[in-house]
């Protein structure tokens, strides 16, 4: 509103996306592909199933989310995005060093006249500054480890460095591995010892079973009970906390705060790459990762869908389930979204 040309050109823009065929790549992309609509394209429509309807004819090679494939391919901790692309990086990079398939990333050459818009960012891992030890580190700052975000921002005394987090899960995670490698072994000498005791080391299996995990694995809450809102008929409301912040000017702002104040003041509250083509650029290395892995285990090269375990699935938080991109046979797609496709093929 207020500049009709700029606003022509965006949604120019966006009508040649939906040309192009390709598949869209989001992270956490429910409210983006809500706001693209609704900015760029035409009204919402007034329910859910004529939305993923209209979607699903305007992306016909499908929609990907990365942080439903961090959570429910890879299987990552945590799924924040800063969180899965140095953990997709870094897995990378052991696969490089054992000779295996691996990702390599060549950045294009710009011109001069072009290289002043470029803003670059030093992503690689940073071995000498994650791996100090003694009395001088910095605990980790639980909130911000869990759910990529601390509500104390860049006053927080502990760290939000990435690298250590990722270090201290894969010490949780090897823990844990070892122990129930223990326990396994355990209980088999105990079944071969001793098929008396059979009603006894039942109870033991069982208890042993419930240690085996349904859907993604998560981090334990940081957050005491009592903090749990509850919503009018006094069940507790979704946990906010899972829902990655929209990156505005301001916390672009505090986060480069955060990074100066880093370098020049020690390991304290650090992190945060947030820009939209950083953001885009962790989210598509982050797919390509995905892709590599998932790709390795199809038998047919051009296998369709692109990428089948997570073909139009987008992450919803707090759920199991994602949300499914699909025209059912029950739903119509909106009058609107209709005339902006013949629209769309009509002055393409």
């Amino acid at each position: 509103q207020g500049n009709e040309n700029q606003s022509r050109s965006v949604r120019t823009f966006f009508l040649e996306l939906i040309r192009a065929k390709k598949p869209l790549i989001l992270h956490n992309g429910l409210i983006d592909l809500v706001f693209l609509y609704q900015c760029f394209y035409a009204h919402l429509p007034d329910n859910l199933s004529t939305f993923t309807a209209d979607l699903s004819e305007m992306f016909p090679a499908g929609i990907y989310d990365t942080k439903y494939a961090s959570e429910f391919e890879t299987r990552f901790v945590a799924s924040y995005l800063e969180y899965a692309y140095k953990k997709c990086k870094r897995e990378n990079c052991k696969l490089k060093d054992s000779g295996s398939q691996h990702l390599t990333v060549e950045f294009c050459n710009y011109p001069a006249t072009t290289s002043r818009y470029i803003d670059y960012r030093y992503c690689s891992l940073e071995e000498e500054s994650h791996n100090v030890g003694g009395g001088n580190k910095v605990p980790i700052c639980e909130k911000f480890s869990a759910y990529g975000w601390c509500p104390k921002g860049v006053t927080c005394p502990q760290s939000h460095n990435i690298d250590l987090i990722i270090d201290e899960d894969d010490r949780l995670w090897e823990e844990k591995r070892k122990k129930r490698k223990h326990k396994w072994k355990r209980r088999k000498n105990a079944e071969e010892r001793a098929k008396v005791l059979e009603q006894e080391s039942t109870g033991k299996e069982m208890e042993l079973a419930q240690n085996g995990e349904e859907g993604p694995p998560r981090k334990q809450s940081c957050y005491e009970p009592a903090e749990v809102t509850l919503g009018s008929e006094g069940r507790p409301l979704e946990d906010s906390m899972d829902v990655e912040p929209e990156v505005t000017a301001d916390t672009s702002a505090q986060q480069d705060l955060a990074s100066s104040e880093a370098e020049s003041h020690g390991p304290s509250s650090q992190g945060g790459t947030h820009r939209a083509g950083f953001d885009a650029f962790m989210t598509g290395f982050i797919m390509a990762y995905v892709w590599m892995l998932k790709k390795g285990k199809t038998t047919e090269a051009e296998a369709e869908p692109w990428l089948p375990d997570c073909h139009n699935k987008l992450y919803l938080s707090g759920k199991s389930v994602p949300l499914q991109i699909v025209k059912s046979l029950f739903s119509k797609s909106s009058k609107a979204h209709s005339q902006k496709m013949k629209l769309v093929w009509a002055s393409g």
